[in-house]
Parts: structure tokens; sequence; C-alpha cells
């Protein structure tokens, strides 16, 4: 029998309010580990590229987008790592709804960083290998793709649980 402080949540999972917020956290911190290997990846290929001979070659716009996406590699890279630093800050200190709930909005904004980086990346390659048209079009078109996949489709799926 669930003691008085069990409730049954909208998963329909018997857990305290405690429960479910490290159930919470824990799951937050996996999709902030997924987000680190990509952001990683990405950020390593960036790193490297000033080193090869044809990065001299560069022209201003792609100089310019490189750099961009350095930066925001490095942001995206903050904003993974922020979540620990605010758990180590609110750490034994019973707030760990703030920080579930801060984690959240943080991770959303990691998940943009690493979209924007998988988009700037992808457009960076496409310009050096195959020309700017080639570049732009490939970012304009993974932009909208990420777009109708990290946006547009968790919406429609969370709007069709709404009415069911």
């Amino acid at each position: 029998m669930p003691n008085v402080e069990d409730f049954t949540g909208k998963s329909g999972r018997h857990e305290t309010r405690e429960e479910q917020l490290d159930r919470n956290w824990a799951e937050l911190l996996q999709e902030l580990r997924v987000l680190q290997t990509g952001v990683q990846i990405l950020a390593g290929f960036l790193l490297t590229l000033p080193f090869q001979q044809r990065f001299e070659k560069l022209d201003g716009f792609q100089v310019t987008l490189y750099l961009v996406n350095v930066v925001i590699a490095a942001l995206t890279t903050a904003f993974i790592l922020l979540p620990v630093s605010v758990h180590r800050r609110l750490f034994r200190q019973r707030l760990k709804e703030t920080l579930v709930s801060s984690a959240d909005t943080i991770t959303k904004l990691a998940l943009a960083g690493v979209g924007m980086l998988s988009v700037g990346t992808a457009a960076l390659v496409f310009d050096v290998t195959a020309g700017r048209a080639a570049g732009l079009t490939a970012g304009g078109i993974l932009l909208a793709v990420l777009l109708v996949l990290l946006v547009l489709v968790p919406l429609r799926l969370n709007r069709r649980a709404r009415v069911r």
C-alpha cells in the first residue's frame, strides 16, 4: 500500500515528488551525455581545421563561419556543463526542483546549440568543398530539417498526447 506522500503523476508511476525529481535529474544527465558526445566530435573536427594546409585558402566568409562555429561549440559545451555546476552549487540545499527545472531549460539551450553547430559545420564543409551556393543550400536545408525534427515533431507529439 503506497504511503500518503506517494502520488501518481502523468506517467502513472507511484512515486514521491522527490523520487520523481531524482528520476527526472537522472534522465536529464543521460540526455546531456548524448549531447556532449556530439559536441565533442564537432568541436574536435573544428579545432583541427586551422592546422590543415587548405585552411589558409579560406575566404573571409568561410573564416567568419568557422569562428562562429568555434564560438557556438564553446558555448554549447558550457551549456552542457552548466547543470553540473548548478548541481554543485545547490547540492544538499534541498533545491532539487530548482535544479531539475533549470537543467531542463539549460538542456534545451544546449540542444539548440548542437543544432546550430551542426548547421554551421555542414554549411562550412559544403562551402569549402562545393562552393558558396552549395554551402548556403546545405545549411538552409539542414536548418529546416532540424527545426522540423527538434521543434515541430516534439510539439506535435505533445499535442497528440494531450488529446488522448
